[in-house]
Formats: C-alpha cells, sequence, structure tokens
C-alpha cells in the first residue's frame, strides 16, 4: 500500500474527504518527524514505538576499489514494532 492507497483508506473508514484524509497524514507524520528530530521517543500503544538509535563511528570499505573509509557517526529513526501488532500479522 502506498500513500495515496493509505489516505483513501483511511477518508473510507473515517468517513472524511481524501484532502481532510490527507492532511490527517501529513500532520501525524509531521509530528512523529518533529519529536524523532528532538530526540523524544513516540510510542503509540498497540502498534508501536519510533525512537532514535545511535551508530558508532566505524571503518567501511568501498566495495569497487577495496578503499578504507571512515563512516562518521550517525543517528537513524527506528520503529519497533508492540507485541499486539506482532500478533495481529502472525
Amino acid at each position: 500500500m502506498n500513500k495515496g492507497e493509505f489516505v483513501e483508506a483511511l477518508a473510507r473508514e473515517a468517513e472524511i474527504s481524501k484532502s481532510q484524509a490527507g492532511d490527517l497524514l501529513n500532520t501525524t507524520l509531521e509530528i512523529i518527524t518533529k519529536s524523532l528530530k528532538r530526540g523524544e521517543e513516540v510510542n503509540l500503544t498497540g502498534f508501536g514505538k519510533f525512537d532514535i538509535s545511535k551508530r558508532k563511528a566505524r571503518e567501511g570499505r568501498n566495495p569497487q576499489t577495496g578503499a578504507t573509509l571512515k563512516i562518521p557517526a550517525r543517528k537513524v529513526p527506528r520503529f519497533k514494532a508492540s507485541k499486539t501488532l506482532k500478533e495481529v500479522v502472525q
């Protein structure tokens, strides 16, 4: 399911217009993004948790040349599904 299909399903289930559903989805994603940017985790009970994972700096290799290069430390977003969601998918 892509974003457009998701918006259509959201509009149908919530009985709202596609425009309202699109705005709702975009606002939800914006709130999650801003929270993660501030270093906060977003815990949606029964669905899962969004948080930030910190990766340490490390050395890597260029696969074409074999040359060693330094990969800097960075923060990456992470999602962990809740037990409830995992059970539903099974």
